[in-house]
């Protein structure tokens, strides 16, 4: 038995990505080079001062060895053979925020004692990936039926209705990628298209005068009527979708104004360019958007920026840790993460399309997806083509919950990459 477990051992060793391993690994180095900057005081003091930001996080990283033997050393049937364990303990966790966590900011998802804080929404992403891939795995036709639809969405719907309550929005948003994974597996289609097409015309509904966007739904629907013979068309079909698309178009005015919190909507007119103020809902835009723009090629040099030493960009270590690469490196040094981050996704493509296993499969797709909404997100409101939601960068930003719940969902899957070449 001991044999056969150190053979084991062996062959992780000998079959892990270890490309994936070098990325993540330069990632989480250059993050927290970039936390040193965006948080080092005037005074500087060792880099493993707890009582700094940057000291914190040279402890979280040290953690993350030990994790990451732990993942590696477990035997792979574990995960699947415990998918709805972990789930349960995932929701439990999320439950007992109402009782016992701590509200900062109007939300109530971290956990905190002493000076340790754990925020359970990023570690039910993993339970949630592991379950679904479960489900899919042990199912022949996992969405035959409307009830096996429902089940695989009830999944992450279940963890998203209670991130909701926290609330929040950001986290409950990157539960959403779920579906594409869904789709990749044989979801059908037309889930992904409402999806689409209800945010599209959320968003056109807010630029475009309700009469003019309805006019050119009717449109839509006549030409597609009228040109698309590959499927059967009922014209009472497309009467009522009409109806419905046009009954929502006119129901999003009021949902903006009476439905949304100011902070949301503050969000939304900082994004379409509405008249904001620059010193409150604009300011962590624009300030981002300097310390990016002011990099130029090849940025200011380390620990030299300006707007980072000088204070200026809200939460810069955090959510924001994107724009002291942009200052301090410049546009080169933000190409090279950029290319880093979908390098490493692209990997985990390509080596779930490989996976002998369905469960290692489906899992593997859930790690890329998440990994991909939270880098697309997190870049994308620091340039103003996204609102504000506050979701860090994985591996990058500060944070322990952040960055060892991004290196459990990792190393989970290469656990089960590197087990692919023994039988399941």
């Amino acid at each position: 038995m001991v044999k056969t477990k150190h053979l084991e051992n062996q062959s992780v060793i000998a079959n892990i990505d270890w490309l994936s391993i070098f990325l993540y690994a330069a990632l989480v180095l250059f993050g927290w080079m970039n936390i040193y900057s965006a948080s080092l005081p005037l005074e500087t003091t060792s880099i493993f001062d707890l009582s700094q930001t940057y000291g914190k996080q040279i402890l979280f990283i040290i953690i993350s060895v030990p994790v990451i033997v732990v993942i590696l050393s477990l035997d792979a049937k574990v995960y699947e053979k415990y998918a709805i364990i972990f789930y349960i303990i995932g929701i439990i966790l999320l439950l007992g925020l109402f009782v016992f966590g701590k509200s900062i900011k109007g939300q109530t998802n971290w956990y905190q004692f002493g000076g340790i804080s754990l925020q359970p929404s990023e570690f039910v992403k993993i339970s949630t990936s592991l379950l679904l891939a479960k489900y899919i795995s042990e199912n022949q036709a996992p969405f035959a039926t409307l009830k096996e639809q429902a089940i695989a969405m009830g999944i992450f719907f279940l963890p998203v209705f209670f991130i909701m309550l926290q609330p929040d929005t950001g986290s409950a948003m990157i539960f959403m990628i779920f579906f594409l994974v869904l789709y990749r597996e044989g979801f059908p289609a037309w889930y992904l298209w409402t999806g689409f097409i209800t945010i599209l015309l959320f968003v056109f509904a807010l630029l475009i005068n309700p009469i003019i966007l309805i006019i050119i739904i009717l449109l839509g629907c006549i030409l597609h009527f009228v040109y698309n013979k590959s499927i059967h068309r009922n014209p009472i079909v497309y009467g009522i979708l009409a109806l419905i698309m046009s009954g929502f178009v006119f129901s999003v005015d009021y949902v903006f104004d009476n439905v949304l919190e100011p902070h949301q909507k503050d969000r939304i007119n900082v994004l379409f360019g509405n008249e904001v103020d620059l010193k409150k809902e604009g300011y962590n835009l624009n300030q981002s958007m300097i310390a990016i723009g002011s990099g130029g090629l090849t940025g200011k040099g380390f620990l030299e920026g300006t707007q980072t030493k000088g204070g200026f960009v809200p939460e810069q270590h955090t959510d924001y840790i994107f724009t002291t690469v942009g200052e301090e490196w410049g546009f080169a040094g933000t190409i090279l993460v950029v290319a880093a981050f979908v390098t490493l996704i692209l990997r985990i493509v390509y080596l779930a399309e490989k996976q002998k296993n369905t469960f290692a499969r489906v899992y593997g797709y859930c790690v890329a997806a998440i990994l991909f909404t939270h880098f697309a997100v997190n870049v994308s409101m620091l340039i103003g083509i996204f609102p504000t939601i506050g979701v860090p960068l994985p591996f990058f930003s500060y944070g322990g919950s952040s960055l060892i719940a991004f290196t459990l969902l990792l190393f989970i899957f290469l656990k089960l990459d590197a087990n692919k070449v023994n039988e399941w």
